[in-house]
C-alpha cells in the first residue's frame, strides 16, 4: 500500500461469525456474554488462540477479545469449539445487534447486571432490528458512571441517582427503571432508523443528534464525570492493563489460574477476586508506567491498511511522553486505536515515517510532516516542540 492510498474503511467491526481478513491472518472478535470469561472459558481460549491462530490476543476499545493470525482452513473448527465454551450466538446478525458494553465492577444481581442481561437477550431476539455494524450499547449504572468517554449510540447511566437512557451527543436523556430500560433502549435504536441516521446502512447516533436533536421526551439533565482506570486492586478483584492492548494466549491461561477475567473497555483486565497478580508477557501492573500515556494500533504487517510499524517505536517514546498528556501511534490515517483526538498524533505515511498532529485526529493537518521514526527516536524531544 502506497502512501497516497487512502485506507479502506469498512463500516463494520469483525466478529467470531464474520471475521475480518488481516495481515496477520484472521481476526476473529469474541463477544463474551456479559464481557466475562469463566476461568474455563479463558483457558479455552488460549488454547484455542495457539492451536488454530498465531498466539495474540487483543482488547478491543469495545471490550471484546480478538483472536489474530486465525487460518481461514480452521475457522470452522475454531467456531464449534467457541461454541462448546458458550461464546457463539446463533448467527452472525445475531452477533452484530448483541453488542453491549457495562461497566466491569458490576456485582451479579445489580442493576447494570440484570439490565445488560435484558438487553442482550433483546437484541439477540430483535431480527427486525438492523443496525450499523458499529451502533453499540453501554450499560453502566453504578453509582457513578465510568463509560462516559467510552463510545456508545445509546447509554443506560446514572445520574444524581436516577437511572437514565441517553442517545450518545445528547445532554440530556429520558429517566428509566430496571424494569422499562429495555424497552425504552430498543425503541431509542428503532427511532434512530426511523430518523434517518443510518443512510446506506452506516451511521452513528451522536451525528443524527448533532442534526435534529433527541426525542422531545429525553429532558432530564445528565451530569458529566470524569473516571480514569489504573491497573491495581478494585473492590471487585485486581485490574491489570495490556501493553497497546495485546497479550500473549499463554497470559490469559495464567491468568485464569486467578480468577474469571472480566474484559474492560480500557484494554485492562479484571481479575475477580485476585488481590494481586505476577508479572506476566504483556502485563501492565504500575499505574505509573510510561506505556500506559500511548496509545498504537496493530501497526504493519499484521494491519493491511497500516503503512509502518507502530508498536516498537511506541515502547521507545514512551518514556519520552510528556507527564499528564496521550501519545496516538497511528498506521494509517483512520486511527482504529484512538477515534477522537489526542494531544500528540503521530500518523504513518509511509514505512516508518510519520506526521506529528498535535489536538486532533489521525486524519487531521499536521504539525510536522516527514518525520523518520529514527529522527523521533534520536531527538524525542520532537513530541514537545510547537506546542
Amino acid at each position: 500500500m502506497s502512501a497516497a492510498a487512502e485506507p479502506k474503511v469498512y463500516g463494520w467491526c469483525p466478529g467470531a461469525l464474520r471475521p475480518m481478513m488481516s495481515g496477520d491472518g484472521l481476526v476473529v472478535r469474541v463477544r463474551a456474554p456479559l464481557g466475562k470469561l469463566s476461568v474455563t472459558q479463558a483457558r479455552g481460549v488460549a488454547r484455542l488462540s495457539e492451536e488454530f491462530g498465531n498466539g495474540l490476543l487483543d482488547i478491543s476499545a469495545r471490550a471484546n477479545l480478538q483472536m489474530r493470525g486465525i487460518r481461514e482452513d480452521a475457522h470452522e473448527d475454531l467456531i464449534e469449539a467457541l461454541r462448546t465454551l458458550g461464546l457463539i450466538d446463533p448467527d452472525a446478525s445475531a452477533e452484530a445487534r448483541r453488542n453491549v458494553l457495562l461497566a466491569p465492577f458490576w456485582a451479579e444481581g445489580d442493576d447494570t447486571h440484570a439490565i445488560a442481561t435484558g438487553l442482550s437477550a433483546a437484541l439477540t431476539g430483535a431480527a427486525d432490528l438492523t443496525l450499523p455494524g458499529k451502533f453499540g450499547f453501554a450499560v453502566d449504572c453504578g453509582a457513578e458512571p465510568v463509560l462516559q468517554d467510552i463510545a456508545a449510540d445509546i447509554r443506560i447511566e446514572r445520574s444524581g441517582g436516577t437511572l437514565i437512557l441517553r442517545a450518545d451527543g445528547a445532554g440530556a436523556g429520558l429517566p428509566v427503571t430496571r424494569e422499562s430500560a429495555v424497552a425504552e433502549a430498543l425503541a431509542l435504536a428503532r427511532w434512530f432508523l426511523e430518523q434517518g441516521g443510518a443512510p446506506e446502512g452506516r451511521g452513528r447516533m451522536h451525528r443524527l443528534i448533532a442534526r435534529r436533536g433527541p426525542p422531545a421526551a429525553h429532558a432530564a439533565p445528565v451530569a458529566r464525570t470524569a473516571f480514569a482506570a489504573k491497573p491495581g486492586a478494585v473492590p471487585a478483584g485486581t485490574l491489570a492493563a495490556l501493553e497497546f492492548g495485546q497479550m500473549p494466549a499463554a497470559t490469559l491461561a495464567q491468568l485464569a489460574d486467578h480468577g474469571p477475567i472480566r474484559l474492560t473497555p480500557w484494554r485492562m483486565l479484571l481479575v475477580e477476586g485476585a488481590k494481586s497478580l505476577p508479572p506476566l508477557p504483556g502485563l501492565i501492573l504500575d499505574a505509573t508506567d510510561p506505556r500506559l500515556q500511548v496509545v498504537a494500533c496493530t501497526g504493519a504487517p499484521g494491519c493491511l491498511q497500516a503503512l509502518s510499524s507502530t508498536r516498537d517505536l511506541a515502547r521507545e517514546l514512551a518514556p519520552h511522553v510528556p507527564a499528564g498528556t496521550k501519545l496516538h501511534i497511528s498506521g494509517c490515517a483512520k486511527g482504529c486505536a484512538c477515534p477522537g483526538p489526542a494531544p500528540l498524533t503521530l500518523t504513518a505515511t509511509g514505512e516508518n515515517e510519520f506526521s506529528l498532529i498535535r489536538n486532533g485526529t489521525a486524519a487531521d493537518q499536521p504539525l510536522k510532516t516527514r518525520l523518520s521514526a529514527g529522527a523521533l527516536r534520536a531527538a524525542p524531544e520532537l513530541l514537545k516542540e510547537g506546542s
